[in-house]
């Protein structure tokens, strides 16, 4: 690596020669651990232009460093830092006085954070079960890196360099409207989306532009954590709503609800999948009780069993459903791009309130990501993932059941994952935690119940694990178990 000339600066109060404080300038760098043995100093030259004093000066300077071997030299290559140049000293950091600052009182807010952390290490367990995890196995590394590089070419500079201010990328909104809406049934303008920073920031601008203290939410129970902890920064009322085997009851919601928040085509996280029948009585309910409805509909591409039931924003007549979209599951997690789809009057203040906060998502990935869509690269992303989950799910659901093991929820379409209960309703904490140390990774499912107690729950993904793993991981995760946490299938 090379010191550039740029980190030196003469000192007009030094007192002494030229030469001596470039010496001291190079000594303390190294004495402080900045200039590294094997670093590469500026050319005489460089050096000499750069600070304005004559190259004999610089010169001087090297030489007298190198006789008390804290440089070398290699010929016509240039001046290095000495391997046998004096180490920094390793000082003990000066121990903070007592802070008079009382954070408790200080911070207006105390962010609710509902842990669903995975390792961040999960890739080196054998038997990762986890959920939501890109495999590079299906990801299409090189035509994204081709999308990538389209967008950073001259025709582009201006998506990728210019302040967009409140606006989206046209080109991939282009996109969004006449090739990922139209598979969900939705008609759309360009005035009703907004991309986003993936779904959760979509379900964050909702909340924030639909809630106050005064007013009620309600949410399926189980759910998704991160939801919960948006709806707890409002301050809202927070109604649980406990879901069946065909999501959320239309006739359970409360009657002074003002906005649901729901996954009614795979539920978060047992993945039950709201009916036809049950769909129309929600939007029934919500018309007459004057209510409105967000829709986080994730994994719909991921239909391999059989077509994904039509959004609930698709039935929607009277312009009370919200619909939460985003790329994460079908790309991958890291991309965080999402998007809206409302009413213009929705749209337009969420924009705004967007805007505030951050401007725009960066330009370079909105046109990236528009590319991918535009050269055909997304379907065939998507292909991929579904015949690989198809099969992965064939594997799954035959180890589960020659193990007996008890599924609490399936999805009736395809995803990634199962949902999973111990058979005597026992704790799986202890499971989860005696499976990781054998190189097994699963989720618990105290999370989804807003806490970190008992539960009999635990989620299974297959998004990240290899089909030729999966039997094996089942195995270890039924040979753990108690025989009372497993059914009798003898």
């Amino acid at each position: 690596m090379a010191i550039s000339e740029e980190t030196f600066f003469l000192d007009a109060r030094f007192q002494g020669t030229l030469q001596s404080q470039i010496q001291q300038m190079i000594a303390e760098g190294i004495l402080s651990g900045r200039f590294r043995p094997g670093e590469k100093l500026p050319s005489t030259r460089k050096l000499a232009r750069h600070l304005g004093v004559s190259r004999i000066t610089v010169t001087l300077a090297y030489n007298e460093l190198q006789a008390n071997d804290y440089l070398t030299s290699a010929g016509r290559s240039g001046y290095y830092i000495s391997q046998n140049a004096p180490q920094p000293p390793h000082l003990k950091p000066t121990p903070k006085s007592q802070s008079s600052v009382d954070w408790s009182r200080a911070l207006s807010a105390r962010i609710p954070v509902t842990s669903l952390a995975k390792p961040s290490d999960w890739r080196s367990y054998r038997y990762p079960f986890v959920y939501g995890q890109a495999d590079p196995a299906l990801f299409d590394q090189k035509s994204w890196r081709l999308c990538a590089l389209q967008s950073l070419g001259s025709r582009e500079f201006d998506s990728l360099t210019a302040d967009h201010a409140d606006r989206d990328d046209p080109l991939l909104v282009e996109f969004i409207l006449r090739h990922i809406l139209p598979r969900r049934g939705i008609a759309a303008s360009p005035e009703e989306v907004l991309i986003t920073l993936g779904a959760q920031n979509g379900l964050w601008i909702a909340a924030q532009l639909l809630l106050t203290q005064r007013r009620r939410a309600a949410i399926e129970y189980p759910f998704y954590p991160s939801l919960r902890d948006i709806l707890e920064l409002t301050r809202c009322s927070v109604h649980e709503v406990p879901v069946d085997h065909d999501g959320l009851r239309p006739d359970a919601l409360p009657e002074d609800t003002d906005v649901m928040f729901i996954t009614p085509s795979h539920q978060c996280p047992t993945n039950a999948t709201m009916p036809l029948a049950r769909r129309q009585a929600l939007l029934e309910r919500a018309s007459r009780d004057n209510m409105l409805i967000v829709e986080d509909d994730y994994e719909f591409e991921l239909a391999f069993l059989r077509p994904p039931s039509p959004a609930l924003k698709s039935l929607d007549r009277d312009d009370r459903v919200i619909y939460a979209g985003s790329f994460s599951k079908s790309l991958f997690p890291g991309l965080r791009l999402g998007f809206l789809v409302g009413p213009e009057p929705f749209i337009r203040e969420a924009r705004a309130l967007r805007a505030a906060l951050l401007r725009h998502p960066p330009g370079q990935i909105q046109r990236t990501t528009a590319h991918f869509l535009r050269l055909g690269h997304y379907d065939a992303q998507v292909r991929r993932m579904s015949r690989a989950f198809q099969s992965r799910r064939i594997e799954i659901d035959k180890a589960v059941s020659e193990h007996g093991l008890v599924v609490a929820g399936a999805g009736v379409f395809g995803g990634s994952s199962l949902w999973m209960r111990t058979a005597d309703h026992s704790d799986a904490a202890p499971l989860v935690e005696e499976l990781r140390h054998k190189g097994v990774l699963i989720e618990p499912g105290a999370p989804f119940f807003g806490h970190t107690g008992a539960s009999p729950y635990f989620r299974l993904a297959y998004s990240s694990i290899p089909v030729e793993r999966i039997a094996k991981g089942i195995e270890i995760i039924a040979d753990t178990m108690a025989p009372s946490q497993k059914l009798d299938i003898n």
